[in-house]
């Protein structure tokens, strides 16, 4: 461990001494060796803080920087892990971290244009809408009159990002080495995911892209509103967006006292969720609900209005059907297929007992189906699936954290929202459906006509590359490597041809001594009175070989 990652730990040690937050400071091993030092700080002196756990645990977290920031947004959605004081606590980091001054707010945009700011904005409000980890929002109105937003990356905040995320690379590494479970968790890919999305969401032009896209996908319905980009004015380090108004999702209350359907509204939750996921593979990954407001105009279909798009996640085509005919088998009960999938992806060993991981995979699932969301501890089902990982050797797929983290998201929110949801029966007529657009006979003629151009350029160029291929094994160019695994399957294959071609060779000879030996019956009555008996016994054993060869293919 370099001295300046040594240092960062005890600037950790001591914010959460700061902030007497001790039993933190016990349950993280790393930090266990320098408890001692806690106790050298001045703070250990003055009087013990009065303000709730969950408030010290919140005020710490905004000392410790953007990527502790973003752990509290996550851990806040998560009411049935936390007591709810912490849980209110932590909501507060969702877009009530403390800003940067408002002076500095003026600067940077006046940075980000070579013309005078009074050319472009009519009024530019000083006290920031909110304030996140990553950037902050301030209201604006346009000389032309549109009402808008400006989102500010915080100054100075890629360095403190590099400085966590370069511990954070140390501690995997730590994990890789010494710690068991090291290597099938994959820490330092899981780094480098996070690493990844956390730089991609400082850059603006990247987010007003993804804002886009995401409106083209939602185009024509009503389940998703997303607010237009003004893309001349949006900067790499500032974002110009319309200014929506609507209500928090997480003002319950609120949307309780408009005659909002709550059912209704956690299930096109769901529905927004399984389409961004299963039919655009582009999704949102950050659906905390700072991030999320409700149009409420028609309260029986309510609206979301989605903000913030700087995480956002997508899948390859071989993980979108995998995960989706996982769900399915799951929502069938169909464990073996589960378990089947897991090995055809490649996410357990080739070599595990199918019939052990199905049983295992049922103990897990069975006991929460059937049954409303409030009933269910994902908690404990995380964990349960945890150790049935752990005794599979199932590792750990980097690609699939943000999946992840954003159903940590989804499942908290629907738990505030409607704690009746019957998820599993509100996600799979989604995924049915899109398993028989990609599976079905129009799948099949889509996939025709893109391939069209791409056969169109490649088949004239087929005889050629025959010709090449033939020249080249007439000439003993062709060459193929085999591993030791193939040629023993190989030979195997071998072996049990030669056998079966054999006892096919001898049936056949079997068969045609028998009728020979029949016809020779009535010809030497008294040498021969044993033919018949014979013939049978050559027919039988040559049926018998005949069958053999036909059926035994191992």
């Amino acid at each position: 461990m370099k001295a300046r990652q040594l240092t960062r730990l005890i600037q950790i040690n001591h914010v959460l001494a700061k902030h007497r937050l001790d039993e933190v400071i016990k349950a993280i091993h790393l930090l266990r060796p320098l408890r001692y030092l806690s106790f050298l700080s001045p703070h250990r002196w003055r009087k013990q803080s009065d303000l709730p756990r969950g408030e010290r645990l919140r005020l710490a977290l905004q000392d410790l920087g953007p990527i502790f920031v973003k752990f509290g947004q996550v851990l806040s959605t998560r009411r049935d892990l936390l007591p709810s004081d912490v849980a209110d606590s932590l909501a507060k980091l969702q877009d009530q971290v403390a800003p940067f001054p408002a002076e500095q707010a003026r600067t940077l945009i006046e940075e980000a244009y070579a013309e005078p700011l009074d050319t472009i904005f009519a009024h530019i409000d000083p006290e920031p809408l909110a304030s996140a980890s990553i950037a902050q929002v301030h209201a604006a109105r346009l000389v032309s009159g549109e009402e808008v937003v400006i989102k500010l990356v915080r100054p100075g905040i890629k360095p403190l990002i590099r400085r966590d995320v370069d511990l954070l690379y140390t501690i995997a590494g730590f994990a890789e080495h010494y710690w068991s479970e090291g290597k099938r968790l994959r820490p330092k890919e899981i780094v480098a995911e996070l690493e990844k999305n956390l730089f991609d969401e400082l850059d603006m032009l990247r987010e007003a892209s993804s804002a886009s896209q995401l409106q083209r996908n939602f185009e024509g319905t009503s389940l998703l509103y997303v607010p237009k980009v003004y893309w001349n004015l949006t900067k790499p380090n500032l974002l110009v967006q319309e200014r929506i108004y609507g209500t928090p999702i997480s003002d319950i209350h609120g949307l309780k006292a408009k005659g909002v359907n709550m059912a209704r509204l956690a299930e096109i939750g769901v529905e927004i969720f399984f389409t961004q996921v299963f039919k655009h593979s582009f999704f949102h990954a950050d659906m905390h609900p700072g991030n999320i407001m409700v149009d409420v105009n028609d309260s029986e279909n309510p609206r979301y209005i989605a903000v913030d798009f700087g995480i956002m996640g997508t899948l390859s085509p071989d993980d979108q059907r995998y995960l989706a005919e996982n769900f399915l088998a799951f929502f069938n009960h169909d464990y073996r297929r589960v378990a089947e999938l897991h090995i055809q992806s490649g996410w357990v060993p080739a070599n595990t007992r199918l019939d052990e991981f199905e049983a295992a995979i049922r103990s897990v699932c069975e006991p929460i189906f059937a049954r409303p969301l409030k009933e269910i501890s994902f908690g404990q089902l995380l964990l349960r699936l945890f150790q049935t990982a752990r005794r599979f050797n199932m590792e750990v797929q980097p690609q699939l954290v943000l999946l992840q983290k954003t159903l940590l998201n989804i499942e908290g929110l629907g738990r505030q929202l409607y704690p009746d949801l019957d998820l599993w029966k509100s996600a799979k007529p989604i995924l049915e459906h899109w398993m028989q657009e990609k599976l079905g006979w129009k799948a099949a003629l889509k996939t025709l006509r893109q391939e069209a151009p791409h056969w169109a350029e490649t088949l004239p160029e087929m005889p050629r590359l025959l010709h090449d291929l033939s020249k080249k094994a007439q000439s003993g160019q062709l060459h193929m490597n085999l591993n030791s695994d193939d040629l023993t399957k190989l030979q195997q294959e071998i072996r049990q041809a030669s056998y079966r071609s054999a006892a096919a060779t001898s049936g056949a000879a079997f068969l045609v001594g028998a009728a020979v030996i029949k016809g020779l019956d009535g010809y030497a009555p008294t040498m021969l009175a044993g033919l018949p008996i014979l013939s049978w016994v050559f027919g039988i054993w040559g049926l018998g070989l005949l069958y053999f060869s036909l059926t035994n293919r191992n």
